[in-house]
């Protein structure tokens, strides 16, 4: 199992911090959206922005980067600051 969290807009677009997600391990980031999005058909539209950054344990990663059983994924949205 993976913690999946969700940060900033993307947190209020999903009406959702984060979840626990059973997912087959070892796997990529990119694989853990696609499971979020069969979850939850509704939230495809906000999780597949070309722009959407990815944490895997805190660390800034790449849609291909190795997920395993026990990691926490963190989705965001580019910030900018002013």
């Amino acid at each position: 199992m993976i913690q999946v969290l969700f940060f900033a807009s993307l947190r209020e677009k999903l009406n959702c911090a984060g979840m626990p997600l059973n997912i087959q391990s070892p796997c990529r980031a990119r694989d853990v959206l696609q499971q979020l999005i069969r979850q939850h058909p509704e939230w495809e539209n906000a999780l597949n922005g070309p722009r959407l950054l990815v944490a895997i344990n805190q660390e800034m990663s790449q849609p291909d980067d190795a997920v395993q059983d026990g990691d926490e994924v963190a989705f965001y949205p580019p910030v900018t600051g002013g």
